[in-house]
């Protein structure tokens, strides 16, 4: 069996590809996060990617179709698994997956002639893992993330915001700081304190470092013609954390979940809206908010921004 697995914000999971398949050639921005050896028994699931599957199950019922940056994506249940189908241009083949309702497992159904077949195996492991992680207190999240070394500060919106772009000011204006990831970071609590992490994912952008950061702030960015930071809490800082969230809102366990995360994260880690331009005065805006909300951001710091 040609097994690969990886380790990504401390959840091991693994693939299993057909014989011969050179993991790091289909999955190159997963190779910072490959593991060797490892107990089974910690493993978050495993997708096993050689497999034949029906393109229809009983009693299956559709739930939601969307276009995304992964391409055309389906999502439907059984009374036992979930099955998703996706298809990254109009002209591609459909790749199948169908998870298991615990998310311990999952098969996919592969066209491995599609030259589009690396796209596809990151955008269906990244479908499961970031449904797998909410059971474990972990959240992945639509965001660009910054560090200064000792903290990280997540900059969230809608796409098109500049969530990038503001990244990229911070780059050029605050001393010391560096990109952990622009696009889907992940957030979990270790010894009580939320952390976030680098991913394999991680948009247009080619940022993919096996690294993480005490979480020293989460800001959501809203186009506007004055800079202005809006500190939120308590319930109007969940409301501004829960919409960069990856969750099967039908799945009422996985909201939950998510839901519990949030609310912890809403009280530990300093939250705001920054309507702004994009220009320096909005990163000294918003650098010396997060100062005075508790996220202490060091004369080389930094500050991030979530979706």
């Amino acid at each position: 069996m040609n097994r690969q697995g990886y380790n990504v914000a401390g959840f091991v999971f693994s693939v299993v590809l057909p014989e011969g398949a050179d993991a790091g050639r289909l999955l190159p921005s997963f190779s910072p996060f490959a593991v060797e050896e490892y107990d089974d028994r910690m493993e978050l699931f495993r997708m096993d990617a050689v497999r034949s599957l029906p393109s229809f199950w009983p009693g299956e019922t559709g739930i939601e179709d969307m276009t995304s940056d992964m391409g055309h994506v389906s999502l439907s249940r059984t009374s036992d698994c979930y099955i998703v189908r996706l298809r990254v241009t109009d002209s591609s083949p459909v790749h199948v997956m169908a998870m298991s309702a615990d998310f311990a497992s999952a098969q996919a159904d592969i066209d491995w002639n599609d030259r589009n077949v690396p796209a596809v195996l990151a955008s269906l492991l990244r479908i499961m893992y970031s449904q797998a992680i909410l059971l474990h207190g972990g959240v992945a999240v639509h965001a660009s993330v910054i560090s200064d070394g000792d903290r990280a500060y997540m900059f969230m919106g809608k796409s098109g915001t500049g969530k990038s772009t503001h990244s990229s000011l911070w780059l050029e204006y605050v001393g010391g700081t560096s990109l952990v990831n622009d696009d889907n970071p992940v957030v979990r609590t270790v010894d009580e304190a939320f952390m976030v992490y680098g991913t394999p994912w991680s948009g247009k952008t080619p940022c993919y470092r096996n690294v993480k950061y005490p979480l020293g702030g989460a800001v959501r960015l809203v186009q506007a013609e004055e800079n202005r930071f809006i500190r939120k809490q308590d319930t109007d800082a969940f409301s501004v954390l829960l919409p960069g969230c990856s969750v099967i809102k039908a799945d009422a366990r996985l909201f939950d979940r998510l839901c519990e995360t949030l609310s912890g994260l809403a009280v530990s880690v300093p939250v705001g809206v920054l309507e702004c331009r994009p220009d320096r005065e909005a990163v000294a805006i918003c650098r010396a908010a997060l100062e005075n909300a508790g996220g202490n951001p060091s004369s080389a710091g930094v500050w991030i921004n979530m979706e």
